[in-house]
């Protein structure tokens, strides 16, 4: 893990706008997610911001919102708060220093006092090493999985 690495929640200015708005654009460039498109403005409004800072260059990001629970599930019942992770990114350099495992655990411990849960959903390519990122690193449990299968069309 990098010491020098600094993690804080950011207000959403025009100048964090175009940095997420940025580094969005090089995450849909590597082609890492099953259709994965960059961000604009409307994607990022109304979430609350984490940054990972390295002097002046972010490193990575995540963001997400807090919800309620709508109706019972297999995870929750109805009425619990929990904060939903729509990205977390971290700029291909800096991968492997154990910044994204921050930038989640910052975020746990920002909602722990307003959050039963901490949840998201992921369309990596590399289902493998997110499973265990996710789930071994970061003490996730495994829900469900969408999984999808292209059928052969056969001649007639």
């Amino acid at each position: 893990m990098e010491r020098d690495i600094i993690i804080k929640e950011a207000a959403i200015t025009e100048e964090v706008l175009g940095v997420l708005i940025q580094l969005s654009e090089d995450w849909e460039k590597e082609r890492s997610c099953h259709g994965y498109i960059k961000n604009g403005r409307s994607d990022i409004d109304g979430n609350r911001v984490v940054l990972a800072w390295a002097g002046d260059t972010v490193t990575g990001y995540l963001f997400g919102h807090k919800e309620t629970s709508e109706k019972p599930s297999s995870v929750m019942p109805d009425g619990v708060a929990f904060f939903e992770v729509e990205e977390l990114y971290v700029r291909p350099e800096y991968r492997g220093r154990g910044i994204g495992s921050r930038l989640f655990r910052f975020a746990e411990c920002m909602v722990s006092d307003e959050a039963e849960y901490i949840m998201l959903s992921t369309a990596t390519k590399n289902w493998k090493a997110i499973l265990h990122f996710y789930i071994e690193e970061l003490g996730m449990s495994f829900w469900n999985a969408r999984l999808f299968k292209a059928i052969e069309k056969r001649e007639k």
